[in-house]
């Protein structure tokens, strides 16, 4: 009887001791189903079918290391989520480990740029800027890869990230580092945000703020960029504005963005629109619709890929969180 009872003691402390650590860690599995069915049209060509709005898988976790400090990690893929095909860089999304504490955070890896966080898509409400509605103006910059960056804590609602891209070629060669910079502002309602990029002679300046009041949020942002679509292009002024509406489980979309001409290239312009409905069936899935259009001018091919030809898409889709 001893015996037992001390087998059983020595087990209680084993799993005393095990729930101990998993309450220290954890590792979460997440990611997005998210698909339409489309009539896309390219000049006069039509095509109908289905097509995947940037679905992912990711894994994330973190360790408290104690004292406030804490080891994190998020690695994530993309598939198609119409063909099922992975994406050909498996963890091509995001791979990265970070350290993080009362001084901010430091990353390591591939991740995307805080400079387009802070400004663009803050302002995609309507399909997190994902799929044929997406924003097809936004000149981005930054590389993703091999990158170290640092975020400040956050200081009175204000918080600022900073990275560098190594370009990791032999010295001598013509490989240049990129630089990223980003800051998020918020006041309330008021949510205000810039970012700044840099690769050699390419950069990219843009602001945003977005205001929410009662059911309506309405925001925009506004951005300078020099030779980012167009080599020795010169330099180009891009906006766009964004509203939404909510209505119970409904939200009414609207959004228009324009591209202005690249100094040395004449008819570089265009403008996009968007009109979008999304039925939230839960805090999770939602339905939806939309039509979206980008009106190129002659030497313009933004979302069509072919100069001067206009692109246009209706769509349904469904995407499902998890």
């Amino acid at each position: 009887m001893q015996k037992t009872n001390r087998l059983a003691l020595a087990v209680l402390a084993l799993l005393g001791t095990t729930t101990a650590a998993f309450a220290q860690s954890s590792v979460t599995l997440y990611g997005r189903v998210n698909t339409t069915v489309e009539r896309q049209e390219v000049g006069d060509a039509k095509t109908t079918g289905l097509f995947n709005n940037s679905s992912r898988f990711g894994f994330k976790g973190s360790e408290d290391l104690g004292g406030g400090l804490k080891a994190g990690f998020q690695l994530e893929s993309g598939f198609n989520s119409d063909t099922g095909a992975s994406a050909t860089t498996f963890f091509g999304r995001q791979s990265e480990v970070n350290l993080s504490g009362g001084f901010g955070a430091v990353r390591l890896g591939r991740f995307t740029a805080e400079s387009y966080y802070a400004t663009a898509d803050y302002v995609s409400m309507h399909n997190h800027d994902t799929g044929s509605s997406s924003d097809a103006f936004y000149a981005y910059v930054m590389p993703d890869a091999n990158k170290i960056a640092y975020r400040t804590p956050t200081f009175g609602g204000l918080t600022i990230d900073a990275a560098v891209a190594l370009h990791e070629q032999p010295t001598g060669k013509a490989g240049k580092n990129a630089f990223d910079l980003a800051a998020n502002y918020n006041l309330g309602a008021l949510a205000l945000g810039a970012g700044y990029s840099k690769q050699g002679d390419v950069n990219q300046f843009a602001a945003r703020a977005l205001y929410t009041f009662g059911a309506f949020t309405v925001g925009g942002y506004i951005q300078r960029d020099e030779d980012a679509y167009v080599l020795n292009g010169g330099k180009r002024n891009t906006f766009r504005l964004a509203g939404a509406y909510n209505l119970g489980a409904s939200e009414f979309h609207v959004n228009v963005g324009r591209a202005g001409e690249y100094k040395n290239l004449n008819d570089s312009d265009a403008t996009q629109y968007t009109l979008g409905y999304n039925y939230n069936l839960s805090k999770r899935t939602k339905v939806y619709g939309y039509y979206t259009h980008v009106n190129n001018s002659r030497n313009a091919a933004y979302q069509s890929g072919v100069a001067g030809a206009d692109f246009s898409s209706v769509a349904v889709g469904i995407r499902h969180n998890f």
